[in-house]
C-alpha cells in the first residue's frame, strides 16, 4: 500500500536482528523523487508507475467497498523486512490512513479527499509524495473497470484474473507490453502486491480487505 514507501525509520528490527532506521526511509525516498518528473498538480494529483507511465488518481468514488478497519503490513525492500500497522478508514467521499510503529507510537497520518491528498508527519521527509501510497491503495482496492481505463491512458495494460467472490483469489496485473511492472494478489484478509517497477513488495493483511 500502499504504505511502504518512506517508513523505514520507525520500523522494527529485520529477521536478522539488525536495525536499519534510516537505510530504509533514504533509500526509498529516492526512488520516490526519481520517479517523479515534476510536482503534483492539486487539481489532478499524478503519481508515475514508470519513469514515463503518469497515472492520475481515481477519485474516492472509484473503490470497490468501503472499508474501517485495522491493517498489519509486512514490507520488504532490498533483501530487508520491515512490520509496521495502520488504520484505515475509506469509502466513497474520501481515505484516511494512520499509520503506526509495533510499539503503537504515530509514524503518519495521510488524507485524499476533495482532490487533495495531504500528509501530517514529525517523522517523514517534506519532500515525500504521500500521492504514491494512494496510488498503491487504489491499484490493490478500485474497481478493476476504472483502473482499466486510468491505466491504459498512460500506455500501460491492467489484466485481472479470478472471481469477485469472497475468499477466491483475484489477481491483478500491469504490464506495459510483455514486461511486468506491478502484480497483485488478493484472498480472504489478506493483499500481497509486488512492484517490480521499483524492487519492492508489501503483505496487507487484515479483516476488512
Amino acid at each position: 500500500m500502499i504504505y511502504l514507501r518512506s517508513l523505514g525509520a520507525c520500523l522494527s528490527k529485520t529477521k536478522n536482528g539488525k536495525k536499519n532506521r534510516l537505510a530504509f526511509l533514504t533509500v526509498l525516498v529516492f526512488i520516490n523523487l526519481y520517479s517523479c518528473a515534476s510536482a503534483a498538480s492539486a487539481k489532478q494529483p499524478y503519481v508515475y508507475l514508470t519513469d514515463n507511465a503518469k497515472y492520475i488518481l481515481l477519485s474516492p468514488g472509484g473503490i470497490e467497498k468501503p472499508m474501517d478497519a485495522a491493517q498489519y503490513i509486512s514490507a520488504s525492500y532490498g533483501g530487508q523486512d520491515y512490520f509496521f500497522n495502520a488504520w484505515v478508514k475509506a469509502d466513497k467521499t474520501g481515505m484516511d490512513i494512520a499509520l503506526f510503529n509495533e510499539l503503537g507510537a504515530a509514524i503518519a497520518e495521510l488524507s485524499y479527499k476533495d482532490g487533495v491528498v495531504s500528509l501530517s508527519s514529525r517523522v517523514l521527509p517534506g519532500s515525500l509524495r504521500p500521492e504514491y501510497i494512494v496510488a498503491d491503495f487504489q491499484l490493490c482496492f478500485y474497481e478493476p473497470v476504472l483502473l482499466r481505463q486510468a491505466i491504459k491512458e498512460c500506455g500501460l495494460v491492467l489484466e485481472t484474473r479470478g472471481g469477485s467472490q469472497e475468499g477466491t483469489m483475484n489477481i491483478r496485473r500491469i504490464l506495459r507490453g510483455k514486461r511486468l511492472i506491478i502484480e497483485i494478489e488478493k484472498a480472504h484478509q489478506e493483499v500481497k502486491l509486488k512492484n517490480y517497477q521499483r524492487g519492492y513488495s508489501y503483505t496487507l493483511k487484515g479483516d476488512n480487505i
